[in-house]
Formats: C-alpha cells, sequence, structure tokens
C-alpha cells in the first residue's frame, strides 16, 4: 500500500484573501490541486514551484505568509 503526504502553499492576494495549493504525493507521483478554483495537475518535478506559479498567474496571489515582514 502506497503512503500518502500532502503539504500545501499558500499565498494571499492584494485583498487580502488566502488562496491555497495542496500538494498530494502517492508513492512518487505528485498530484497538485487549488482549493480556490479546483485547477488540478500531475507534476513530478518541482511541484511547490508549479503551485506558485499558479497561485501568481491565476490569482494574483503572491504574498507569503510565512515570510518576515
Amino acid at each position: 500500500m502506497a503512503q500518502i503526504d500532502t503539504s500545501k502553499v499558500s499565498r494571499w492576494d492584494q485583498h487580502g484573501r488566502e488562496h491555497v495549493v495542496r500538494v498530494q504525493r502517492t508513492g512518487v507521483q505528485r498530484t497538485i490541486r487549488c482549493d480556490t478554483c479546483g485547477w488540478r495537475r500531475g507534476a513530478q518535478f518541482l511541484p511547490w514551484l508549479k503551485a506558485e506559479e499558479h497561485l501568481a498567474e491565476a490569482h494574483q496571489a503572491t504574498v507569503d505568509p510565512t515570510s518576515a515582514a
């Protein structure tokens, strides 16, 4: 049985709304899914980078909540 791991990439847009893309890993397969619009994609390499790109392009969400201000 394959182990499933899930992590998330979250960014805020200029209106203060949070947008989240979840990265789910099952074995070597990774799937990224946007909680805001339902967009999903398989991503074998650099799934977190692809998640950040989707958030920036589709939702203009670029503010990282984990970065120090």
